[in-house]
């Protein structure tokens, strides 16, 4: 027998308890018989003013990561998505590989991460080497997603961090904001344009920029979710999120 309404399969999707913005989008693009199952990394919604405090930040949510995996294994799912990226861009690709071995060893079950997420998309778009960021971090987190892109191949041409003042207020960047930061990362030279950091609510915008600036724009929960969604043989075409989750 098979879960009733996760036949298809049960993602275990971890995310910090601050985040109102990747379970909703998420949500919106599983396909009928694919069900996301939420266990909240439990950390305070400290103020963020500088490197410092984002250090802490990461702290806050390392400290308790390993108990909200812990949690949603109790609903037995099929395969673990990590709804935060910030950790898995840390210490370049070295600390992404290093950090999936201990979720799969903790879980025993196989771990769709932004970075690798990042990763496989900008590959389905032919020798994408040129790319601009958008992240609402610090210059500290900055540097990391920096160093994740460089050790993979990748030049970033251009990045704004938002710096956004704590983590649960990510979520209250507006639309307007995100799209004049689109256009503010942009130039001819850019061949994509990567998002990062889930509790940006930037999945619908990404793919109508992605129409008018003709280049790939991937947002980080769509980017995720697809290649969770690929990694467990699910092929669905998903409207309204641009061209990865709709052709690739």
């Amino acid at each position: 027998m098979t879960d009733s309404l996760g036949f298809r399969k049960k993602f275990g999707v971890l995310a910090p308890s601050t985040n109102t913005s990747v379970q909703p989008e998420f949500d919106a693009m599983s396909p009928r018989g694919v069900t996301n199952h939420f266990s909240r990394i439990s950390i305070p919604d400290n103020p963020i003013h500088n490197d410092e405090d984002f250090n802490k930040l990461m702290d806050d949510i390392r400290a308790e990561l390993m108990t909200a995996l812990d949690s949603v294994m109790t609903c037995d799912p099929d395969y673990i998505v990590m709804g935060m990226s910030a950790e898995t861009f840390w210490d370049g690709l070295d600390g992404s590989v290093q950090l999936q071995k201990r979720l799969e060893k903790r879980s025993g079950k196989n771990v769709a991460m932004g970075s690798d997420a990042c990763q496989a998309a900008l590959k389905k778009y032919g020798d994408i080497k040129r790319i601009a960021v958008i992240t609402p971090y610090m210059p500290v987190g900055d540097q990391n997603v920096i160093r994740f892109f460089t050790d993979c191949g990748f030049e970033v041409v251009n990045l704004v961090g938002l710096k956004c003042t704590s983590p649960m207020l990510i979520a209250h960047e507006s639309q307007q904001k995100l799209r004049d930061t689109i256009i503010e990362v942009d130039d001819p030279s850019v061949e994509a344009i990567i998002q990062v950091g889930t509790n940006l609510a930037m999945a619908r915008l990404a793919g109508i920029a992605e129409f008018w600036l003709d280049k790939p724009v991937l947002a980080i929960n769509t980017t995720t979710y697809w290649w969770a969604l690929r990694q467990n043989g699910i092929d669905d075409k998903i409207e309204g999120y641009g061209s990865l989750l709709l052709e690739h």
